[in-house]
């Protein structure tokens, strides 16, 4: 047997030599060859719905496939490739830069090696880090190569298994990765599709002005505290429109006071707002009148103060329309509006869940959302010790945050949650905390938002209550 083995590996020597000697127009035609029979798959032709068992993942790695690793920069990638057994089958990492150009040569460098190890499809494995894997991914994808991702923090555990070193450098993690790759220690990437890419955009464009308008008026507290210290006494709330018309115009208290109560009312008159801000304007006046705040440099601090009050409200102008199309776009997911029967999931919440949730197509569990959300529950026990069981934090931070946002919202305006987090937080068998509490209302709001997305059901409060056992058993004691 030993002899046969033998054999058969010298002739396979043989005869990647013989590759390796090919004319380079025989080597182009294998090239196109195999170009021609490359496929790639995704969750979709898989139809694992990106749930993959090990066993699953080690099936899909075979023998003629040549397996790449990925490491990911922003301007530079670096690619390494190996067999099926982890037999290196590159002499050097391959460097290619993040353009059109460096795509196709990278796209070249892994068609040349898989025709000289005779290798027919290619599979390429990276870290999903940043947001520079997007583009690269989607034109390997339309090349015909695979793409599958690895765990960053399985990378960062692995770097010493290659050569007992801690180094974890661009040259060698392409190699950890390839070998993750190969022992089914990987998943399918998803990139939202039509609507669902929109709402991603959207929503991530949102978190992005939000964060802007908060520095800004940040910043706009800052000058406020220097030339007029009592403006939080005089205004209120500064970032509501009354203020902002102002302060858009003059902060500087000596300004107010000549504008007087009617110039202040002429200011909002002319922005076209009603309400009761117009009863405040003598208030106003008041507080300028007796303002300490700071003189010198006040013509600067004004101009400063004018543009941030007019940049918030631009921001809000820009937020206003994204959010509305943000519902729109929402509303185009099927039995979206069911969803919304849930007092206090509203349109922004809802949208916010499924922009960052995706097609719900590709789930089979709702387990899979939770763990998504990194609110799956985890424990460190060993022997007699039990540890303390917690959410993993590990996934979709913004969708966690949505879920939790659900929770407290719908634990003040639905009375049927209402009544569960009382049960929660007052039960006399291992009664849970505030937080504990809106973590397990967070995820059976997800479990409800999975079943009527998957079956167009109506939302019934009574029946969610009735689905609750303990609830119903605790009360049955009680009564007894």
């Amino acid at each position: 047997m030993n002899v046969k083995t033998n054999k058969t590996k010298k002739q396979a020597n043989v005869e990647n030599q013989a590759v390796n000697l090919l004319s380079k127009e025989e080597l182009c035609k294998r090239i196109e060859g195999v170009e021609k029979e490359l496929k790639s798959y995704t969750w979709r032709e898989l139809k694992t719905n990106g749930k993959f068992a090990k066993n699953d993942k080690l099936s899909f790695i075979t023998d003629d496939m040549l397996i790449v690793g990925c490491d990911i920069g922003s301007e530079t990638h670096y690619i390494r490739a190996i067999d099926i057994r982890g037999r290196e089958l590159s002499r050097k990492a391959f460097e290619f830069g993040n353009t059109a150009e460096g795509f196709e040569a990278a796209k070249a460098w892994m068609l040349e090696l898989a025709v000289q190890n005779r290798k027919s499809q290619i599979v390429l494995g990276l870290e999903p880090t940043g947001h520079y894997w997007f583009t690269l991914a989607a034109w390997l994808i339309t090349a015909g190569i695979s793409v599958v991702q690895v765990n960053p923090y399985a990378v960062k555990q692995s770097k010493e298994i290659e050569d007992n070193s801690q180094l974890k450098d661009d040259r060698k993690d392409p190699k950890l990765i390839a070998n993750l790759v190969k022992d089914g220690n990987f998943g399918m990437p998803y990139l939202p599709e039509e609507t669902y890419a929109d709402m991603r955009k959207l929503s991530m464009f949102r978190d992005q002005l939000t964060e802007d308008r908060i520095r800004n008026i940040n910043r706009l507290h800052r000058e406020l505290k220097i030339y007029f210290l009592e403006y939080m006494d005089a205004f209120g709330k500064i970032d509501g429109t009354f203020a902002l018309e102002v302060l858009k115009v003059s902060c500087i208290p000596s300004e107010i006071t000549e504008l007087g109560t009617e110039g202040l009312r002429n200011i909002w008159h002319e922005a076209k707002l009603r309400g009761r801000g117009y009863s405040r304007a003598s208030e106003i006046v008041e507080y300028a009148e007796k303002s300490v705040g700071l003189k010198d440099g006040s013509s600067v601090g004004r101009e400063t103060v004018k543009w941030f009050a007019k940049e918030i409200m631009k921001l809000d102008e820009q937020l206003a329309w994204i959010e509305n199309t943000l519902h729109k776009k929402c509303m185009e997911i099927p039995y979206a509006e069911n969803i919304l029967e849930i007092k206090g999931v509203g349109e922004n919440i809802l949208a916010g869940i499924v922009a960052e949730m995706g097609d719900i197509s590709r789930f089979d569990d709702v387990k899979e959302i939770q763990k998504l959300s990194g609110m799956s529950l985890v424990a460190c026990s060993s022997g007699k010790h039990k540890g303390q069981t917690k959410i993993s934090h590990r996934g979709r931070k913004r969708l966690r945050y949505w879920l939790f946002q659900a929770a407290r919202s719908a634990v003040s305006h639905a009375e049927e949650f209402k009544e569960l987090h009382v049960y929660y937080t007052t039960r006399a068998d291992n009664p849970l905390k505030k937080m504990q509490s809106l973590i397990v209302i967070a995820c059976k709001i997800l479990r409800v938002i999975y079943t009527i997305l998957k079956t167009g059901k109506d939302y019934d409060p009574q029946k969610m209550l009735k689905d609750i056992k303990r609830p119903k058993a605790a009360l049955a004691a009680k009564a007894a």
